[in-house]
């Protein structure tokens, strides 16, 4: 059974289909305000943001939230997956979605998730309306990681065995306290990984993201959970604040990777706070 929160959102998302990419991009719309973007990350989709729209929307914004090209409800970025470029291409089109959502240049705030960090910061770096930029747990930040236990294949055919693979991976990597591991991360981590067709995973472990910073001149937030396993928080963010005049670095206690769903409450205040 669909959880009643994920079930909610999508009966009340405009959903709206953007050719980019070299195929239709699906973008969820939230409110009405200040165009907020929160792009997913890697093996994600929209729904990575689902303990975050309603706050954010009813603080005032109009939040974006797309399933990226090659992710979810979108069809597969065009050319080769495994091409160089995949990441251009990518930021590409989602630079032309804002263009047909928002206009060319229209003021807009950016929020990205681990790959989406990464992605978001690329876009800033290329699109001159956006505001203020804020990452959660970006990747490419070019840190010591600190595993947990091995991810293991969750591509099983017997149901109740891929749901316990999935649940030792979000254990694993995205979500430090077993309890918060309940039937709605379950069916967001389910639905995101059958969805995503992108190859992430290489560019991600790159430490990319510090040139892409060097040419960000915007305000930037950035949000570790204290145990995220992608990264060393504290490394994490002694680089960041070398590569931007102007950020804010917070590290949530007792979160994980995948932190504004494990601590909606904080992130939450923290990104309506910084988008104010």
């Amino acid at each position: 059974m669909t959880p009643p929160l994920i079930t909610s959102l999508a009966h009340r998302a405009q959903l709206d289909w953007i050719e980019a990419g070299g195929g239709r991009v699906a973008w969820r719309r939230f409110g009405t305000g200040m165009p907020l973007v929160l792009l997913h990350g890697g093996h994600g989709s929209w729904l990575h943001w689902v303990r975050n729209i309603d706050a954010l929307s009813a603080a005032g914004h109009a939040v974006l939230v797309p399933d990226m090209p090659g992710f979810g409800d979108s069809d597969a970025l065009a050319g080769d997956p495994h091409s160089a470029d995949r990441l251009d291409r990518l930021v590409d089109a989602l630079d032309r979605c804002c263009d047909a959502l928002l206009g060319a240049d229209a003021p807009v705030d950016l929020a990205g998730f681990s790959f989406g960090g990464l992605v978001a910061a690329d876009l800033a770096q290329r699109r001159s309306g956006i505001r203020r930029l804020a990452l959660l747990g970006p990747a490419g930040h070019g840190s010591r990681r600190r595993p947990r236990a091995a991810l293991v294949d969750w591509r099983i055919d017997d149901r109740a065995a891929r749901e316990g693979a999935l649940r030792h991976n979000l254990e694993a990597h995205m979500i430090a306290d077993p309890q918060q591991v309940d039937d709605l991360a379950l069916a967001v981590h389910e639905a995101s990984c059958l969805g995503t067709r992108y190859r992430s995973k290489e560019i991600s472990l790159k430490a990319s993201l510090r040139d892409v910073l060097h040419g960000v001149d915007r305000p930037v937030l950035a949000i570790f959970g204290e145990h995220d396993v992608t990264a060393t928080p504290a490394d994490a963010i002694a680089s960041l604040q070398q590569l931007n005049p102007r950020p804010r670095c917070v590290t949530v206690p007792g979160a994980g990777h995948w932190v504004q769903f494990e601590r909606p409450a904080v992130v939450n205040h923290e990104l309506i706070d910084w988008f104010a």
